[in-house]
């Protein structure tokens, strides 16, 4: 199981304390959104959550098979795009939605590579656990605990 505590001080506008274990992020919006950009955006850390996952998931593939490949990056987008602009996008639930959100990952690798071990790195890139997380349309149990000041 993990945990993360995420605090806002409403003074403080968007800036946002993130902690997990032992370690402190700060998110923050960009100045064209009203934040004071001290922090990566939360559409930003969701990105690199996914990319942190691919790296490390095609790492630990890489040093077992062996493979002659010194590097791996992972460069992501995320937009809101039009059904009719996103070929490899599926249909939305909702027939009436015209958008659907999409995540758009090139993975680099550098390195001598045969098209065979190019499909599977791509395969394993695809069962990284944030990957198959956010394919899997994951449950989000909510509650609000009021704090007396």
């Amino acid at each position: 199981m993990s945990e993360v505590r995420v605090k806002l001080a409403l003074a403080e506008g968007f800036r946002t304390q993130i902690k997990a274990r032992a370690h402190t992020l700060i998110a923050d919006e960009p100045l064209e959104a009203g934040g004071t950009d001290e922090g990566m955006s939360p559409y930003e850390l969701l990105l690199s959550a996914l990319g942190a996952c691919t790296a490390m998931t095609l790492k630990l593939y890489i040093e077992r098979k062996q493979l002659p490949i010194s590097e791996v990056e992972v460069l992501l987008t995320f937009d809101r795009v039009h059904i009719d602009d996103c070929e490899s996008c599926s249909q939305p639930e909702k027939p009436e939605r015209q958008e659907v959100q999409h995540i758009s990952r090139l993975i680099y690798v550098t390195g001598e590579v045969t098209p065979e071990q190019k499909a599977r790195l791509l395969y394993i890139a695809s069962r990284c656990p944030v990957h198959i997380t956010l394919h899997s349309n994951p449950h989000v149990e909510d509650a609000l605990i009021v704090r007396q000041p």
